[in-house]
């Protein structure tokens, strides 16, 4: 036993053997508390209106082949699988050569033990993605289409800003601008001033904004006469 104690806290190993206790925390967690699979993961605090399409840690997942389910999942295989490579590794140099080829092999070790996680997570990471339901990620695109309230003096080809609220009731302030050709002023209600409602029809994505347009909702139908 104490074999694989020193082994397991001897370079390479050592560095997968903490992340490990914090994996077999985390998933002592889930099933005594009944947290869910992605309550840690890198993705979920983004906010409403953000653009996470490709971006963070997530995205980084997707690009190395490893996306398609929750963050957690995917690094604790990586971890368990780098941490059991990297303890056999250590055990079968242990002793071999000097101690400039001993640092060597476990140099040699450590890079073998991620190129054999990342391997094997890839390869589980397939079947894996039939069981999670793939979510669509959040999307400033998501807002095109919806109601918003201006919230600035005016708006303009340049300026302005508006109060959006998403379909899961989370609000959201963004940058709208307004068509030089809508700008007839306010005397015949096409320009837009601060509590005037405007329909957001289009993201520009270079500007990073949203086009907006005059629009005030209809009123509710009458119900039945009596």
């Amino acid at each position: 036993m104490s074999e694989f104690f020193d082994a397991a806290l001897s370079f390479p190993a050592v560095l997968f053997s903490f992340a490990l206790l914090v994996v077999a925390g985390y998933w002592a967690v889930v099933l005594l508390v009944g947290l869910g699979f992605d309550a840690l993961d890198a993705d979920a605090d983004t906010g409403a209106g953000a653009d996470v399409e490709g971006g963070g840690f997530g995205g980084f997942l997707a690009a190395s082949g490893l996306g398609g389910v929750p963050a957690t999942v995917t690094l604790s295989l990586l971890i368990c699988m780098a941490w059991f490579v990297s303890l056999t590794g250590s055990v079968l140099v242990r002793g071999v050569g000097g101690a400039v080829v001993h640092a060597v092999l476990a140099v040699a070790v450590l890079f073998a033990a991620l190129a054999a996680a990342w391997l094997g997570t890839r390869t589980l990471v397939v079947p894996l993605r039939r069981v999670f339901p793939s979510v669509a990620e959040p999307s400033r695109r998501d807002f095109v289409g919806l109601m918003c309230v201006i919230r600035t003096v005016r708006v303009g080809p340049g300026f302005g800003q508006a109060e959006v609220t998403a379909a899961d009731g989370s609000s959201a302030i963004v940058q709208v601008r307004q068509p030089s050709a809508d700008l007839a002023g306010g005397a015949d209600g096409m320009g837009l001033t601060a509590g005037s409602t405007a329909l957001i029809f289009d993201y520009d994505a270079a500007g990073e904004c949203f086009w907006v347009m005059p629009y005030e909702a209809p009123p509710p139908l009458d119900g039945p006469a009596t």
